[in-house]
């Protein structure tokens, strides 16, 4: 019960967030289990829209669909974005834990879940001159989930919303940093196996 109890919590956090945000974190409403949930409906809801949304506004190829791709997608900025927001706001005083920030950012994800799913039915009725409303829904789930996503950072931190917008403006400049220096390990990775290989294959030419 606790876990459907935590699922349909979401309904009155994205419609009150500041006291939903709250009830989260100091109320135990929201669960892991269920942040979790969202996290795998909203990767079922890109690969469901990538390839099934009518083919005026599908700019994909559906036959080259890779649910690994897809699935990254998802996951590696919302982990980005939680482990970034908890290094910032460690050293600014917030109140956050890891696990806060997992549960709100997941939560605030809901609205791209709950309105980009039947837009991609809606997508296959409608003609070009109709695609203004499809446009227009699909920038409304964007703009609530980034209303959400900073009420949740300020109710869990407790910080007004100008040191909120700082810390998540901070928070995007870490993920950079982060996406550059992983990037940079990747590729001096690369080139010390090559490195090894060759030596090896001299090595192994010579003997």
């Amino acid at each position: 019960m606790k876990y459907l109890d935590s699922l349909k919590f979401a309904f009155y956090v994205i419609f009150h967030p500041f006291k939903g945000f709250w009830d989260l974190k100091h109320e135990k409403r929201g669960s892991m289990s269920a942040a979790l949930t969202f996290l795998v409906l909203l990767i079922i809801t890109y690969i469901l829209r990538r390839q099934y949304t009518g083919f005026i506004f599908n700019e994909n190829d559906p036959k080259e669909l890779n649910v690994f791709i897809e699935i990254i997608s998802v996951l590696l900025p919302f982990f980005l974005w939680a482990t970034a927001n908890w290094c910032i706001t460690t050293l600014m005083d917030g109140e956050g834990s890891y696990r806060d920030i997992v549960i709100a950012t997941a939560y605030a994800l809901v609205p791209l879940i709950l309105i980009n799913l039947p837009l991609v039915p809606f997508s296959r009725i409608i003609n070009m001159e109709e695609g203004a409303f499809y446009y227009f829904f699909a920038s409304v789930s964007v703009l609530w989930t980034g209303a959400l996503i900073l009420a949740g950072a300020s109710v869990t931190h407790q910080y007004t919303m100008t040191k909120t917008v700082f810390t998540s403006i901070l928070s995007v400049v870490g993920m950079g940093l982060m996406i550059f220096i992983g990037l940079l390990v990747f590729s001096l990775l690369q080139q010390m196996i090559s490195f090894v290989y060759t030596i090896y294959r001299e090595i192994a030419f010579r003997l």
